[in-house]
């Protein structure tokens, strides 16, 4: 796996923010920033034959798998930043809200029913991981013992509204659970939930 520095993560979005805002990117965009330290450190776990599976936002895991970043930055300049997929790096993103979770839990499945060595490394936001499909492939992943981890990255809001109050709780169901299945970190993301801060009509 390629070593990436946070500045790099950082360079990268900050590069497609600017495009986006200039009217170039006639598509939605989903942006990370503020968990940079975050992504490398989950990626040390991740080898190159493993799968990753993805939501809408996933610039960075398709640069800190190895896809190169022209490639990368091309697929995103054609519209296609929160559907990213590059099968020949074992990387698939779907924009629909937990769409990805059980196609990572059936991969997990098929790899333990092969006796292969891979793992999968599947990626969602906090909103997502409070949905009942969520619960449910963790749920089966953990009691069948699936090569597979889910990793959470919570930075407190669904688009424009706050997860935990919408579901009246005080903190994410996974932030004290104890699950070898579950990764699970808080962020603060500085960019809005879609685009880069300036209104963009595609």
């Amino acid at each position: 796996m390629n070593k990436l520095k946070p500045a790099d993560l950082i360079s990268f979005e900050e590069r497609v923010a600017e495009v986006f805002n200039s009217g170039l990117i006639r598509a939605p965009v989903h942006l990370y920033s503020g968990n940079e330290k975050e992504m490398i450190d989950v990626f040390e776990d991740i080898e190159d034959e493993d799968w990753v599976m993805c939501s809408w936002r996933s610039h960075y895991q398709c640069l800190l798998k190895g896809v190169p970043e022209e490639e990368v930055f091309t697929e995103i300049l054609s519209g296609r930043s929160i559907s990213l997929c590059f099968p020949q790096y074992r990387i698939f993103s779907s924009a629909i809200v937990g769409g990805v979770l059980p196609i990572a839990t059936g991969v997990a499945l098929s790899i333990k029913r092969n006796d292969d060595q891979n793992q999968v490394h599947c990626f969602m936001g906090d909103m997502t991981a409070e949905t009942g499909i969520a619960h449910e492939c963790i749920k089966y992943s953990q009691n069948h013992d699936l090569p597979i981890r889910f990793i959470i990255e919570d930075n407190g809001i669904s688009v424009c509204t706050d997860t935990n109050s919408v579901w009246g709780m005080k903190r994410s169901s996974f932030a004290s659970q104890d699950n070898p299945k579950v990764v699970y970190y808080k962020y603060q993301n500085s960019y809005p939930h879609a685009g880069a801060g300036v209104r963009v009509q595609f």
